[in-house]
């Protein structure tokens, strides 16, 4: 990629080599108390600044506790003062990018005299478009469908004269955020340097300080849009040298999202039903003959609107009917596996629509109609193309498959979103991320499947030959950390399971006092043991939380954290990115070990691959995969040198197959597991 700007090598005025800056006698040791120098942090830092300057490839797991935000940022700042090269920290949550930009980079900042300079990078569609907001303002009640609709753009314009970054994340909450789309900057509707606002504009704004920040904070998702414009010859991050993910166990899901394909039936119709409203007769098409359109191409244009929207209903429909019956795809999983399996009536009616709506265009005088027509017919040839491309599994390497949701309101029968994953994002990924001429650092608490072994996600990811560095915790979880397994719960296979999961549960948290996650494998079980142990826990007084019917997850956690007491019951992604400290968190019970579900599309045809390969999907893949989430739910329970607490294990598959080994081998150096039985009580 190359340096991005030409400036004069000059000398920090504080020594940055990692031994010294990360050491007890540092600015940094001055500035921060209680500061403990941690070898591992060394270790990772040193590494780290040999990836940098070697533009290697490198895969670091850390422990909890390790630091290791210190342990990469410190050389990245090193390299951006010495070198004058670009870096770009990619994490997949928010609440990390968070972190590192609100509070590790300016504390790191205050101890260090020379200046750079840091961009949060957000997505074009975080900021509002000042020009769009004023003309939404104007036809507020044409494009506006109700009373919260138009309540919600007033509190929009009400902040937009107050904000001084125009994004998302200044944005008061609204009663109906879809107003959004109506003042969202939008590349297929923006005016460049005509714009009134271009002076104003908060996005290129934004722009303008990416273009000359040293250091760069992204998330994954972010990283992996850019990543496949730029397959395409176009891009939306500068150019950098250098790339540090964190959370990089996520990196293969990730990137297998992105070169893929994702048509959800709701995006078609909020995208129809935006330009008209037949309920009420509002939206973009409405009243434009009002703009000088001939009356009788403005009628003809919302006649194709709505015939789109009835082909729209009919195709999703015909998409369930034929998922159900199986006549087009497997209807457990849903996976699609022929080609032009759906007859696709939406997408010739799209594409009418796409092409009456640009003669309006060239028929309108008002620039800014000319603008906001160009990107509703590029919206609706886009959606065309994508169901065009999914009916022919037109993307090579990947697989299909129809995902069935909730019911949208009114409607009888599940919401449809038509799915493709690249199902090996290895190939992909060598041949547009690891050729590129930059270093990439990866790091985890979790990459290893067992002690340094990191084959799997070098396998996985296609960073053939990077270097690796396996890091401890400098915790002691032995004097830190019970794990309890109960030999005698019957396997998860065994019709009585659940049943028995109910009161090793409940006597678990009462040993505790509460404090407890409860993790599971699947919303199925868990409603179905919450159901049972959620009433007998509140009537004792416990606060209960329940994964996907408290709130969302930053929700549920700020309300868990208000009591010692707290129990949750949570699955997915509560068993990794969740940090809670101290005696709020002192259980964490695993119902099961946490396999993937075999039969979901993508992770059959990952499976299939490695089997027509002359491998095992179960030794190879998993399993490793198995044992690096078991990991993550460990890592809930140790967050500080102060927390103490107990794993408990409900699967006995730990003890009485061949592979529980390797789940024992994944528990923290100095632990030693204990056995109980099903009527013991904590002594």
């Amino acid at each position: 990629m190359g340096s991005y700007r030409l400036r004069t090598r000059y000398s920090c005025g504080v020594s940055l080599l990692p031994a010294y800056f990360l050491g007890p006698e540092s600015p940094l040791a001055r500035r921060v108390g209680a500061f403990e120098t941690r070898p591992e942090q060394l270790r990772m830092a040193d590494a780290v600044e040999r990836n940098l300057q070697s533009k290697g490839h490198l895969l670091v797991e850390a422990g909890t506790g390790v630091g290791k935000s210190f342990g990469y940022l410190v050389p990245a700042i090193r390299r951006i003062l010495e070198q004058r090269q670009r870096v770009v920290v990619c994490t997949h949550t928010i609440s990390l990018q968070e972190q590192i930009f609100d509070k590790d980079v300016p504390l790191l900042k205050a101890v260090i005299p020379d200046e750079f300079t840091t961009v949060l990078a957000k997505g074009r569609g975080n900021y509002i478009s000042l020009r769009r907001l004023r003309i939404a303002s104007e036809k507020k009640s044409k494009v506006c469908h109700s009373e919260e609709e138009e309540h919600s753009l007033d509190l929009v314009e009400d902040w937009a004269y107050e904000t001084t970054d125009g994004s998302l994340a200044t944005l008061p909450v609204l009663p109906r955020r879809s107003v959004w789309q109506h003042v969202e900057s939008d590349a297929g509707n923006c005016m460049g340097r005509r714009c009134p606002t271009y002076d104003k504009c908060f996005y290129q704004s934004a722009r303008r300080r990416m273009e000359n920040a040293d250091l760069l904070i992204c998330n994954h998702a972010l990283f992996f849009s850019d990543l496949a414009l730029r397959a395409k010859g176009a891009s939306f991050l500068p150019a950098y040298d250098h790339v540090i993910f964190d959370e990089a166990h996520h990196l293969e899901d990730v990137a297998s999202g992105h070169f893929g394909i994702r048509v959800s039936e709701a995006r078609a119709k909020h995208l129809l039903r935006t330009l008209y409203n037949a309920t009420n007769g509002k939206g973009s098409l409405a009243g434009i003959e009002g703009a000088g359109l001939p009356v009788d191409e403005v009628d003809a244009c919302i006649r194709s609107c709505m015939e789109a929207q009835a082909a729209c209903e009919s195709f999703f429909d015909g998409v369930w009917r034929s998922v159900e019956s199986g006549k087009s795809a497997h209807p457990s999983s849903g996976r699609v596996t022929t080609v032009d399996a759906f007859d696709n009536g939406l997408s010739p009616a799209l594409g009418d629509l796409a092409t009456r709506i640009k003669l309006l265009r060239e028929r309108a005088v008002d620039e800014n109609l000319q603008f906001d027509l160009a990107s509703a017919a590029q919206r609706c040839t886009d959606l065309a193309g994508e169901i065009e491309l999914f009916i022919a599994q037109g993307v090579e390497g990947c697989v299909y498959w129809v995902e069935r949701g909730k019911p949208a309101f009114g409607s009888k029968r599940p919401s449809i979103t038509l799915s493709c994953a690249t199902v090996d994002v290895g190939p992909v990924l060598r041949a547009h991320l690891f050729s590129m001429p930059v270093s990439i650092t990866m790091t985890s608490a979790t990459l290893a499947a067992t002690a340094d072994d990191f084959s799997h996600i070098i396998g996985r990811l296609g960073c053939d030959g990077a270097q690796t560095l396996a890091l401890g915790s400098p915790f002691d979880y032995a004097s830190q950390m019970r794990v309890m397994i109960d030999r005698t719960m019957p396997p998860p296979e065994a019709p009585n399971s659940t049943r028995e999961l109910i009161p090793r549960i409940l006597r678990n948290i009462d040993e505790t006092g509460g404090g407890a996650f409860v993790l599971f494998t699947s919303f199925r079980i868990l409603r179905e043991v919450a159901e049972r142990c959620a009433p007998i826990l509140r009537a004792q007084g416990y606060p209960v939380f329940i994964h996907g019917e408290d709130g969302e997850r930053s929700q549920i956690l700020k309300r868990f954290r208000e009591s010692e007491r707290s129990v949750l019951f949570g699955t997915a992604s509560f068993w990794e990115g969740v940090d809670v400290r101290g005696r709020t968190l002192r259980n964490v019970i695993i119902t099961k070990l946490p396999f993937d579900v075999p039969d979901h599309p993508l992770i059959q045809a990952r499976h299939e691959k490695i089997e027509a390969a002359g491998g095992n999907a179960f030794r190879d893949d998993q399993l490793p995969r198995a044992v690096l989430r078991f990991k993550q739910g460990i890592g809930r329970l140790i967050r500080s040198a102060d927390d103490s607490g107990r794993i408990v294990i409900l699967d006995p598959r730990i003890v009485t197959k061949f592979y529980g080994k390797r789940f024992m081998a994944a528990l923290p150096d100095g632990v030693e597991p204990e056995f109980v039985s099903a009527d013991a009580t904590d002594a």
